[in-house]
């Protein structure tokens, strides 16, 4: 369950968890002051003897000061002149998660003027105390553990927060649903039960269409069944639309999405180790899922298109093999030197149907692609190709804003022409070297000119040791960051 969060004018809290906030090296605000009177100054002497200075995410905690306080946190935001939005999300996060079992509710007190900074706290908050641990039987029997269920933010534009929280809700609701999707096994999240809970979204006014093998097979998707071709799971495309502007003639703009809901390589298996994380190879296409909820949630004021390709890519006698030539939904025919370079084949036919069908404004697909992006990157950056500027300017700014952030990569014909086949119009890997900018490659050769940009979120959609805005598992990376360039620029 996502708490709930509530906004109200600044005051003194009379009993309960509070959280205050800091900068570093500046006067402490209004509702610091009025809680250290109220404790005797007891604030202060917890700072010094801790060292607590003020810098970013950095934390002071007291532990029942009196009869009507249980705890009172204190939380560094940093340098005044250096925040975003991006760290009110991770000290938001950081004051849920340090009392994140230690109370039902918690009183967040912030003093800054812009209501912004008052939403993406509390979205942080919500972000950090997601849990997925549905399937852990004996944990869940428990009742002594605390879960928090109510945030209370007193802020002294609390009618600006509101207005604004609309949005950044919407966006806490759709990343649960990723990280949900993401964090399930295998097992039970196939591509036919994948495209059923993608079907729940009609209830928000979103209209949902599910391709089957027979009309993929009509429709010419070869790339995409020939990876599905080794397992007994059906593939599904699954096509949402949200028309949010049914007045507005102009092309809608489209979302696409990897989901391979396990990767194993195929014939060209992967190492055993590690090979579990691999339910996560469809995080891509729980992005555009979760982005399409958030979207009809805040009923968004654009016309938007979801497109996912669902499949599992496994060993069988019906495996695809190294060698064999497909052709995909464009005509264009595909050496597959590598079986495990499988979503690049899947999201090849769903690009050219989705340009091909809608006719959209742009392309943005996001996908668990290549290792290679986390040797370049490492887990702080998504990896941004593009073939328009003004698109990938838009993206780079917002996820420094919000800290989803993109570095764009390099594109160009002498990294396309790595993919020269000796068999067929193209190969689907070009070699060690430079390869998410090859894979990059291959996929823009199936955008045919619609301004285009490919999110290779290979290191950022899932962490192994969690973060300040959530644990080990799923990130829901792109929810936030999409949304906010629908809001910005693609809405009327």
């Amino acid at each position: 369950m996502i708490p709930t969060v509530s906004f109200a004018s600044l005051k003194k809290p009379e009993k309960g968890d509070v959280v205050l906030f800091v900068f570093e090296g500046r006067e402490h605000g209004d509702s610091f002051r009025v809680i250290n009177k109220a404790l005797d100054e007891a604030l202060t002497r917890a700072m010094d003897a801790e060292d607590f200075t003020g810098k970013h995410g950095q934390v002071c905690k007291l532990v029942a000061p009196t009869k009507d306080y249980t705890h009172v946190v204190i939380v560094g935001l940093g340098v005044q002149e250096e925040f975003s939005n991006d760290k009110a999300r991770q000290v938001g996060g950081v004051a849920a998660k340090t009392l994140k079992h230690k109370t039902t509710a918690l009183t967040v007190m912030v003093d800054w003027e812009i209501a912004e900074y008052a939403t993406y706290v509390a979205l942080g908050a919500l972000l950090s105390v997601y849990e997925f641990n549905k399937y852990a039987t004996e944990k869940n029997k428990k009742t002594d553990v605390k879960h928090l269920k109510e945030i209370h933010v007193l802020t002294s534009d609390f009618e600006g927060a509101q207005k604004g929280w609309g949005n950044i809700s919407a966006v806490a609701e759709g990343s649960y649903l990723t990280r949900d999707l993401v964090n399930e096994p295998a097992n039970h999240l196939t591509p036919p039960v994948f495209a059923k809970r993608i079907k729940e979204l009609e209830a928000l006014g979103i209209s949902v269409e599910v391709l089957n093998r027979a009309k993929m097979q009509e429709l010419g998707f070869g790339a995409l069944l020939g990876v599905a071709q080794g397992s007994d799971a059906e593939p599904q495309t699954v096509i949402m639309q949200w028309k949010g502007n049914p007045e507005d003639k102009e092309a809608p703009v489209a979302f696409l999405g990897k989901g391979v809901t396990f990767d194993s390589g195929g014939i060209s298996i992967k190492p055993a180790g590690g090979m579990e994380d691999m339910k996560m190879d469809m995080a891509g296409a729980a992005t555009v899922v979760g982005l399409m909820k958030a979207l009809a949630t805040r009923k968004a004021k654009a016309n938007v298109i979801g497109v996912v390709g669902l499949v599992e890519n496994m060993l069988s006698g019906n495996a695809q093999r190294p060698g064999d030539i497909v052709t995909s939904a464009s005509g264009q025919t595909i050496e597959v030197l590598n079986t495990d370079a499988e979503g690049r084949l899947v999201l090849a036919d769903i690009l050219w149907y989705t340009q091909d069908r809608f006719k959209p404004h742009f392309m943005i697909n996001l996908a668990t692609l290549t290792g290679a992006i986390v040797v370049a990157l490492g887990y702080e950056h998504a990896g941004l190709f593009s073939n328009n500027d003004e698109l990938s300017e838009r993206l780079l700014t917002i996820g420094n804003d919000i800290g989803e952030k993109v570095w764009r990569m390099p594109m160009g014909p002498a990294y396309d022409k790595a993919l020269d086949s000796q068999f067929a119009d193209m190969q689907n890997i070009g070699g060690r070297d430079g390869g998410s900018i090859t894979a990059a490659q291959f996929l823009q050769r199936f955008v045919n000119k619609t301004p285009w940009v490919h999110l290779d979120i290979a290191g950022t959609a899932y962490t192994g040791k969690g973060t300040n805005n959530g644990p080990k598992g799923a990130t829901s990376f792109g929810v936030c960051l999409l949304n906010q360039l629908v809001k910005e620029h693609y809405e009327a």
